[in-house]
């Protein structure tokens, strides 16, 4: 059974806002007494936050489908719906998150950091929000808005300053062992390590992790074995540690050769370039080993290679090598640019910025993109005439209107808002007027019974295709 995963594929919806309320308050000897319909509540967010007690995505493989609660409706008596709460998903530290098109969303290190990673829906404002001095009693409320929804990809990079890379059996797991007090699996058959190990190791004022990555071999780069599934982890590491077995009872083989493979998978992976390397010649406890350990030293020095000669059994040159990489990672740290406190930056929209963008595409059709003419749709409730016409007065004085005109659009001419796979399509009548004065009955709009040309047109080209059906049903042949 699978008990670690590093990359997760999670659909997240955060939840939808509560629908505003369309109430009068009504009492005794007041039975008109004005608006008081309350606003919706907003939906709960999905957001990932670091925590250090969780190393592993396995949760979310197991349940990939995560959904934030939905704000309640508003009610009577200026009673606003109450917020849905958020989802917090607890992620490891050091997790990237992906959009489906592997673009970085965002670098989740150190605890507590946070993403939102589905937004939720605002609450629609009831009728008491939306009374005015020309629109005293509304007779509708505005819809809440759908909480934002979609796949997104979770990717685990462990986050150790000294990653141990080397082939199968190089004794990976028995040197993090004895240099930390991690108790990795150990045997004398290939591919033991399965998943990551980290180990704290103390040398002298010097604490850093260490991680022992699994085997790796030639082609681990392109998915072979298991390299590919977590040389990812390597990634943030300050310092990569070549461990070569000197005792491989395998002819084919020999230390400095593994290092030039493992050297070229590192490379085709690539991002490892500037990282530096020390070599550990492992298992000199063994006489063949001794030796041969002592004959390509030299060699390897001569590359520019700091190397060691340990035993990981017989507890040989530990300390040396601890403190050599305790070394290492402090100049590591001294480097690195000293982290500031996030700013809080402000960029505030032009004022002659409108937020929308009128386009007339290929087959006529006028498209209408922008934030808040399509947040505007999505709160309408079209069965609701005077909704509709509280959008068209919202629209026109936005400059709608204006730029439809300027975009070459004519009476009857079809605009849509909205993205293509969720768009409102009507047929625009640029002589409508704005305005509550219009208004009859609570819930009517007048502006809306006008004849429009364009469904004028469609009805009569309907009556004349039913007029040459019924001649045609009507003839008889000789």
């Amino acid at each position: 059974m699978t008990t670690f995963v590093d990359r997760v594929e999670l659909h997240v919806a955060a939840g939808n806002g509560g629908h505003g309320c369309a109430s009068v308050h009504r009492e005794k000897f007041k039975p008109l007494g004005g608006p008081d319909g309350g606003n919706g509540g907003r939906g709960g967010d999905v957001i990932l936050v670091v925590d250090q007690s969780v190393t592993t995505l396995l949760e979310y493989h197991h349940s990939p489908h995560r959904k934030a609660t939905n704000g309640k409706p508003g009610e009577g008596g200026n009673r606003s719906g109450k917020d849905g709460q958020d989802l917090i998903l607890p992620v490891p530290d050091g997790t990237v998150v992906l959009d489906k098109s592997g673009n970085v969303l965002a670098d989740l290190v150190g605890h507590g950091t946070s993403y939102v990673a589905a937004e939720g829906g605002r609450g629609g404002l009831g009728n008491a929000a939306l009374a005015s001095a020309r629109r005293k009693a509304p007779g509708f409320a505005l819809l809440g808005e759908p909480g934002r929804s979609g796949d997104i990809v979770l990717e685990l990079k462990t986050v150790a300053d000294v990653a141990l890379v080397g082939y199968p059996s190089a004794g990976k797991s028995s040197l993090i062992s004895v240099l930390s007090a991690a108790k990795p699996k150990i045997a004398d058959y290939p591919f033991t390590t399965l998943v990551p190990n980290l180990g704290v190791v103390t040398a002298g004022s010097t604490v850093y992790t260490i991680a022992d990555v699994p085997g790796l071999i030639p082609g681990a780069s392109q998915g072979r074995g298991l390299g590919l599934e977590f040389l990812r982890h390597v990634e943030r590491c300050s310092v990569l540690v070549h461990v070569l077995d000197t005792a491989t009872l395998e002819s084919d083989r020999d230390p400095v050769t593994d290092l030039d493979v493992i050297e070229e998978e590192l490379k085709q992976y690539g991002g490892l370039d500037g990282r530096p390397r020390v070599v550990v010649l492992n298992k000199i406890d063994i006489p063949d080993g001794k030796d041969l350990a002592e004959m390509i030293r030299p060699d390897l020095e001569a590359r520019g290679y700091r190397v060691f000669e340990v035993s990981a059994v017989a507890h040989l040159g530990l300390k040396e090598l601890s403190f050599a990489l305790a070394e290492i990672v402090a100049k590591a740290r001294a480097a690195k640019p000293k982290e500031e406190a996030t700013r809080i930056v402000i960029r505030p929209k032009a004022v002659d910025d409108a937020g929308f963008t009128v386009t007339q595409e290929e087959d006529g059709l006028f498209r209408v993109r922008g934030e808040k003419p399509e947040r505007w749709v999505r709160q309408t409730d079209f069965n609701n005439d005077e909704a509709v016409g509280y959008l068209a007065d919202r629209l026109n004085r936005l400059g709608v209107e204006d730029e439809l005109m300027k975009a070459g659009a004519r009476a009857g001419d079809g605009v849509a808002i909205g993205p293509e796979d969720d768009a409102v399509v009507f047929d625009w009548e640029p002589t409508m007027m704005a305005g509550a004065e219009m208004l009859g009955r609570r819930g009517e709009d007048h502006r809306l019974e006008a004849p429009r040309p364009a469904a004028q047109r469609r009805k009569d080209r309907e009556a004349e295709r039913d007029e040459a059906q019924r001649e045609f049903e009507g003839f008889e042949p000789f």
